[in-house]
């Protein structure tokens, strides 16, 4: 049972009959006691008026002391009146009896005493013949239901402003009270049919709206377990389907994030395992071969050299990613001239290009004043004007240009190398994508230089895109924010 009721379905359901269940109650009390109240105060208005007319009938009677009279009077107010009538002197003393039972008692009823010696008009109470109690009329229904209950209604018989005797109608209320009672009970039926067709309608509708919840559940669960291509159906409307969606939006985030990170940690041990291959064959080789020559094993040695500097740099650049992934990377804003540091850059790298004879040609309309991390920017730039000399053919032209729209600088490096293909565009910026996968690794790429552009220019606040035409070269253009000091 715990288990049921910790399910949001059976507790709005739970919530949903509680609270129709307390508003009937509390409707039905309000009104059979409301209505108990009304029939009382007709009940006791036509009591009290017919006893007041009797009560001025018999005044002359009983100061005059005719019984005959008295008598005939009191047994036609009881007929008239549908009760008991019993006539009371001064003392409290019973001296006529409409059902000729109590003639010479004394009477000590609250209404009787209330009149003769609190000086009242006239007085009504209900009480049990079996227990004695009192109703109170603002809650006649709290008593038990199998009581015989009757009403003692009085008034006072006055003759000469002096008051000479009391009038005493005891009549049943049995009758309405059943009806009161029959009243709760069919009231008490109604709430049980209307709860029950309420936990119907309830169960309906709170399945409808926890289905989605249910749902969103389930794939939870199978997403916890890996399995990310889970979705919820984004069916109905309002909250839940907007729900439904961000969270089907965020599965697909989470997807292609596992699939990133899977495709990164395959690609990674593969870069690193070739050159391990490498130094691997190569050192068994020295180590076989003692008598090696010395050009050959300075050769391999040479070799082994590379294949560390080839690592340092892929995990260089691993590192570089992880802190960017991590947002841990942190810029160090100076001001610097844009234009200064292509100059520079350029500069470093003109004994490269001249050994395959190719050519670095810069355009700076604009100094490129601004605020940002020089030495991130200056590996920006070596990257992406080693990225251009790499993929143009000796003898190729690079271009370089500064420039300044609004309050953005323009950073541009084009080649007319052979270009990228289509459908190989979109992908450039892929952690470990070559276009050309021999030429790459021959010339030492680690297919990470444009990731790690693209990271530090998104962490600069700026863009880069690229463009080409096949057989016409590669465009690459930065744009760069100016930050203010």
């Amino acid at each position: 049972m715990p288990k049921l009721f910790s399910s949001i379905r059976w507790k709005v359901l739970l919530a949903f009959f509680l609270i129709i269940g307390i508003s009937f109650l509390v409707m039905a009390s309000t009104l059979t006691n409301m209505l108990g109240r009304y029939l009382f105060e007709q009940r006791i208005r036509a009591d009290r008026a017919g006893l007041e007319n009797w009560a001025v009938e018999v005044a002359p009677f009983l100061y005059n002391a005719d019984v005959d009279s008295l008598s005939a009077a009191i047994s036609r107010a009881g007929n008239e009146m549908s009760g008991r009538v019993l006539l009371l002197d001064s003392d409290g003393k019973v001296q006529l009896d409409s059902f000729r039972e109590a003639h010479g008692r004394r009477l000590a009823y609250p209404e009787v005493v209330s009149v003769l010696l609190s000086g009242q008009m006239a007085d009504y109470g209900v009480h049990s013949l079996k227990t004695g109690k009192t109703i109170e009329l603002n809650n006649p229904l709290r008593y038990n239901s199998r009581d015989e209950w009757v009403s003692y209604s009085t008034a006072s018989i006055i003759y000469s402003s002096k008051v000479v005797g009391v009038l005493l109608l005891v009549s049943s209320v049995g009758e309405m009270m059943s009806n009161l009672y029959t009243l709760q009970d069919n009231l008490i039926l109604i709430f049980v049919i209307v709860a029950l067709a309420a936990l119907m309608t309830g169960a309906v509708f709170s399945r409808i709206i926890t289905k989605p919840i249910v749902n969103l559940t389930g794939v939870i669960g199978l997403m916890s377990k890996g399995d990310f291509a889970a979705r919820v159906p984004e069916t109905g409307s309002g909250e839940l389907k907007h729900l439904a969606t961000a969270f089907n939006s965020m599965s697909e985030r989470l997807q292609t994030l596992d699939q990133s990170r899977n495709e990164f940690v395959s690609n990674a041990s593969h870069e690193l395992k070739t050159p391990l291959s490498t130094m691997k064959i190569l050192i068994e080789s020295l180590i076989y071969q003692p008598e090696m020559e010395t050009e050959l094993r300075t050769e391999f040695l040479s070799d082994i050299n590379s294949e560390i500097n080839r690592l340092a740099a892929i995990v260089s650049d691993l590192l570089t990613l992880v802190q960017a992934d991590a947002h841990n990377m942190r810029l160090e804003r100076e001001k610097i001239s844009l234009a200064a540091l292509v100059k520079e850059t350029a500069h470093r790298l003109e004994p490269l290009a001249a050994q395959r004879m190719q050519r670095l040609s810069l355009t700076l309309d604009d100094s490129g004043d601004m605020y940002a991390d020089k030495s991130k920017l200056r590996q920006v730039i070596y990257n992406l004007i080693d990225n251009a000399m790499k993929y143009t053919q000796d003898g190729g032209l690079i271009s370089l240009s500064v420039t300044r729209e609004g309050r953005d600088i323009i950073l541009s490096v084009s080649d007319n190398g052979p270009g990228i293909k289509a459908e190989n565009l979109p992908h450039v910026f892929d952690r470990f994508y070559r276009i050309d996968k021999a030429r790459s690794r021959d010339s030492g790429g680690t297919g990470l230089g444009l990731s790690i552009v693209r990271q530090i220019i998104t962490l600069h606040g700026g863009t880069i895109k690229a463009t080409s035409e096949e057989g016409k070269g590669s465009t690459f253009i930065v744009a760069l924010p100016i930050h203010k000091g």
